[in-house]
């Protein structure tokens, strides 16, 4: 209880354009001696969103140089997975993109950029490619994830596709791409993986 009214009472919860991807903000308090925050607690991210994924899984990723971009990535039903990012180390900007079809945003995408210094977090559901690139050299990244990965079920969305309209905050020539990712399809060429509507 002192955990959850400890995180309700400073956190800010911001819904971006697309509905179900928040960025949140949980409270810092510090001294000359450093801060104490409380990342994640189950009860206050329900309050503050009104959604309860169950996450079972933390996954750690450590980027060396600026322009690194890892996405866009997704799990296929029914191994969809939900996922709450934060920048633990440097500075990057996060990218979801609504891959529902039949959604009204349809094919739109939001952004966040999150800095460690200030902990802000970004909750992207399900139904959403996701992605993100750093914004300086040695980036860490920790995100939680409510469903487990399953290979067979992995999809991509290319990060370039001029339909999306993104803007990754670099200069597209020092943003850097694995193979796999490079070869993901555009979003027009890409099979149906979620209907709005449907439970993934």
């Amino acid at each position: 209880m002192i955990a959850e009214n400890f995180y309700l009472e400073f956190m800010q919860a911001t819904q971006l354009d697309i509905p179900g991807v928040f960025v949140l903000t949980p409270p810092r308090f510090g001294d000359a001696r450093g801060w104490f925050s409380i990342p994640y607690n189950d009860a206050a991210f329900a309050e503050a969103t009104g959604l309860t994924p169950a996450f079972l899984q933390d996954n750690h990723a450590y980027s060396q140089a600026m322009g690194t971009l890892r996405g866009l990535h997704f799990q296929k039903p029914p191994h969809a997975q939900g996922k709450l990012v934060r920048c633990v180390r440097g500075r990057i900007r996060d990218v979801a993109v609504d891959i529902r079809e039949g959604s009204p945003t349809f094919g739109r995408h939001v952004f966040a950029d999150l800095d460690a210094d200030e902990g802000r977090q970004i909750f992207v559901p399900r139904g959403f490619a996701h992605g993100y690139v750093t914004l300086c050299d040695d980036c860490e990244v920790e995100y939680k994830v409510d469903g487990p990965y399953a290979r067979d079920a992995e999809g991509g969305l290319l990060w370039s596709d001029p339909a999306l309209g993104i803007d990754w905050g670099l200069d597209p020539t020092v943003i850097s791409a694995n193979d796999r990712d490079a070869g993901f399809p555009r979003l027009a060429d890409m099979p149906p993986a979620f209907r709005f509507g449907d439970a993934a």
